[in-house]
């Protein structure tokens, strides 16, 4: 965060103008953006400042957003520009906003509701969810308090997210920018169900919100997945473990940033060979097109129209036993569904599997809050978020949301923006 940052803003302020044709019906906000950005205004506006502002209308982590959304498959997927050559860089510009508003310490602007000033709101979890749930209920004045499992607050950005794809700077002076608002209390190392309980806190609190995240790996149930070196890679990358990585040959399954988050970070750490095998095409992968073409760049192999059938060894991984796939079109699926092709069947040599297939929330830790939940063990809320106790709200990955951290951010601000209406009917 140079002060050279100011002109490359200027720069691609005016490029951007250039490109962005302002459009009446802006589908990039409306069908693109989870969080509904009014991008053209933030590109159209007249200095960052008044751009960060807009964009404080609907998001508070705008520098975050910018680096690890997966912009091709969300605003510049939906850019009209892209009919006829390359969509605008919406991204890149909410970054650099995003950071000059770090930079030169541009305030979240506050709009204090006189009838929240005395009410409590506890928030479990601060991952994008939390953060953006705690920010706009501050922005109104209510007395927002913060509790964090771990030691420093961030959730999946904190833990989840290497630093070479988001910087520690950064996420750290954006979380400070929220606390900046005022009206929040944050308390650390508190675990829910050991050091703090939802049946006390909905009693303590006018309202909770349970952003608590979903961060365990899921299994594909296969033979040989209990076999030492395999691992789930949401683990890995949120208790950072420590694993001898060099020499080795490893395969991380999936196609998400998860699994090029691993497959990056494995190959940072010395391993011989890294591959990634997904069991449809690229154009099909959940993963950001620039994380894909950086994990390219970087060695790393991806095999695509693969599936893993088998993980083979005696006590520790020795192979696996990989299928080849087709995409055919399945009865209940939007997309085309990959099916084995029959007699395709090869092995791979390999020391390390990872698996980053999705993730599944702490089973025994939903069950314990006795609230509703739905057959995946998610925890089953309304349209506005609320679950089964009356001003209990949760949003994130623990109900089922998609899982980038701008849909993440919208469930945090939907429920926001619901308890705000609940708390001005409470006397």
């Amino acid at each position: 965060m140079k002060y050279k940052l100011k002109r490359k803003i200027k720069n691609m302020n005016d490029e951007i103008r250039k490109n962005c044709l302002n459009c009446k019906n802006k589908p990039c906000s409306n069908n693109g953006c989870p969080l509904n950005n009014d991008i053209p205004g933030f590109i159209h506006a007249k200095n960052s400042k008044e751009a960060f502002e807009i964009l404080c209308k609907t998001t508070v982590l705008p520098a975050i957003c910018g680096i690890v959304c997966p912009h091709s498959k969300q605003c510049e997927g939906s850019c009209i520009r892209k009919i006829q050559g390359e969509a605008v860089s919406i991204g890149e510009m909410e970054a650099l906003i995003g950071e000059e508003a770090l930079k030169n310490n541009y305030e979240i602007p506050i709009e204090i509701d006189k009838n929240l000033k005395n009410k409590k709101v506890a928030i479990i979890g601060s991952g994008p969810a939390g953060l953006t749930c705690s920010a706009f209920l501050a922005k109104k004045g209510a007395q927002v308090t913060i509790y964090e499992k771990n030691s420093k607050l961030g959730g999946i950005l904190s833990y989840g997210i290497p630093e070479f794809r988001l910087d520690t700077l950064i996420l750290e002076k954006s979380i400070q920018k929220i606390l900046d608002i005022g009206n929040i209390t944050v308390k650390l190392n508190k675990k829910l169900g050991k050091d703090i309980f939802l049946k006390d806190l909905s009693k303590e609190y006018d309202a909770v919100f349970l952003g608590i995240g979903a961060n365990i790996s899921a299994k594909m149930n296969i033979e040989g997945e209990n076999l030492l070196g395999v691992y789930g890679a949401n683990e890995v990358l949120e208790n950072k473990t420590k694993i001898e990585f060099k020499g080795k040959n490893i395969v991380v399954v999936g196609g998400g940033n998860v699994a090029i988050d691993m497959a990056r970070t494995a190959k940072r750490e010395g391993a011989n060979e890294v591959s990634i095998i997904y069991r449809r095409e690229e154009k099909q992968m959940p993963a950001e097109n620039k994380e894909i073409e950086a994990a390219k760049s970087e060695g790393i192999k991806l095999l695509f129209n693969t599936n893993i059938l088998k993980i083979l060894g005696e006590k520790r991984v020795e192979q696996i036993e990989c299928i080849k796939t087709e995409l055919v079109e399945k009865e209940g699926h939007k997309r085309l569904y990959p099916v084995n092709i029959k007699n395709s069947n090869f092995k791979i040599d390999i020391d390390m599997v990872f698996m980053a297939v999705g993730s599944v929330a702490d089973k025994e830790l939903i069950n314990s809050l006795e609230l509703e939940v739905n057959e995946q063990t998610k925890i089953k809320i309304d349209e506005k978020g609320k679950t089964s106790i009356k001003n209990v709200y949760a949003g994130g990955d623990a109900v089922g949301n998609k899982q980038t951290i701008a849909w993440a951010a919208r469930s945090g601000r939907n429920a926001a923006e619901t308890i705000i209406d609940y708390l001005n009917k409470v006397k």
